[in-house]
């Protein structure tokens, strides 16, 4: 199978669908992979590295689409690449469709089979979300206490405290994968955690492994609201597979918070979870509203470029080669969790979750009428 692997082009998206390494592995059982010229160098591999392990390099991303029967990326096509894409054409990639009801519509009207890693699911856990997760979970705590500090428009807290100063005050919504990470990270600097989640086994499983060192506190509206006035950092990391983020943050909730304070809403590309929040860039990370400093960047890990090319080609390169040996009809019957990574397939979005998200959304046509994702 002809594999093709663009370029990243949303905003300072720096890293790449596979590494050389991962280009090696899908080369061997006899599969040509092409690699956009400079695709890799965000994340330290260069077009010589790529020859090497045996991709063939082409000048642009139209040539990739265009020879690709499977497209491999890391985040979902922007508008400039809609055009690229054909009927029949596989896409693996984050799509986060929830969120993108035009891209949903563009990918059925095109006819495109494409599979979201993000739902790829097996059992309880979402394998290919996990490593981006982890990242996005450390990074928000790294983000959120620089942000806090008085010369970025924070309150002038540092999460550690010193001796004598009591430590700033860490609210984790949701204890997921991510909110974990959050947790840890926050705890290592030696801040006050606490966790909301609304899952009682996972609380138990939280408080053995953080060591009762994080609070745990069920997640509902009346414990929410009596914790936002002492928070420092709050960071959104709720999760519904496929789903629109739930928005467990109204506005006037947020006017709870203290000025200065600081929103890190990982969830803000399956649609955020605050009221407040709205999709921000590497280029210009954040806002204020009400005095609350946000921070809702779309694609969090791309700021660790290297280490996330590393950990999601680990993770991604068994269903790629799943894909590329069988097609995606038999991959999806003979592994199972590929069948709920498929999003949309022969013009319809065949996720439950993802069509019940997209349900009633209307989108402007290239033409200017209005469509939407048939589901």
């Amino acid at each position: 199978m002809k594999i093709g692997i663009p370029a990243e082009i949303k905003d300072r998206e720096s890293r790449v669908a596979c590494t050389p390494g991962g280009v090696r592995m899908l080369v061997q059982p006899g599969h040509e992979v092409f690699v956009e010229a400079g695709a890799g160098e965000g994340s330290g591999f260069s077009d010589a590295a790529y020859v090497a392990a045996g991709a063939q390099i082409l000048p642009r991303a139209a040539d990739v689409f265009a020879q690709a029967e499977l497209i491999l990326k890391v985040k979902e096509p922007q508008p400039a690449e809609y055009a690229l894409l054909r009927k029949d054409q596989m896409l693996f990639t984050y799509l986060h469709l929830a969120a993108e009801p035009r891209l949903a519509a563009v990918l059925a009207r095109q006819g495109v089979i494409a599979l979201a890693y993000e739902t790829v699911q097996v059992g309880n856990r979402l394998p290919l979300l996990e490593p981006m997760s982890e990242i996005a979970g450390r990074m928000s705590v790294i983000v959120g206490s620089y942000l806090l500090g008085k010369s970025q428009g924070g309150k002038g807290v540092l999460l550690g405290g010193v001796p004598g100063v009591l430590p700033g005050k860490v609210l984790v919504l949701g204890g997921g994968t991510a909110g974990v990470n959050a947790g840890r990270m926050a705890m290592g600097l030696g801040a006050d955690v606490t966790i909301l989640e609304v899952d009682l086994e996972k609380m138990r499983f939280l408080d053995i492994t953080l060591q009762s060192a994080a609070h745990t506190l069920f997640s509902n509206e009346a414990n929410l609201i009596e914790a936002l006035p002492s928070v420092d950092l709050l960071i959104g990391a709720v999760l519904i597979p496929g789903a629109r983020a739930p928005r467990l943050i109204r506005r006037d909730m947020m006017r709870q918070v203290k000025s200065g304070s600081v929103f890190v809403d990982i969830a803000i590309d399956q649609g955020g979870c605050a009221e407040t929040s709205r999709p921000t860039s590497h280029s210009h990370p954040v806002y204020e509203i009400d005095g609350v400093l946000h921070y809702c960047v779309t694609n969090m890990p791309a700021a660790y470029a290297r280490t996330a090319t590393q950990a999601l080609t680990n993770v991604t390169i068994p269903y790629a080669l799943q894909l590329a040996n069988l097609g995606w009809r038999q991959a999806c019957r003979q592994v199972v969790e590929l069948q709920s990574g498929l999003n949309v397939c022969e013009g319809q979005v065949v996720h439950p979750t993802v069509a019940n998200a997209l349900s009633g959304h209307k989108t402007v046509g290239p033409g200017g009428e209005e469509e939407s994702p048939a589901t």
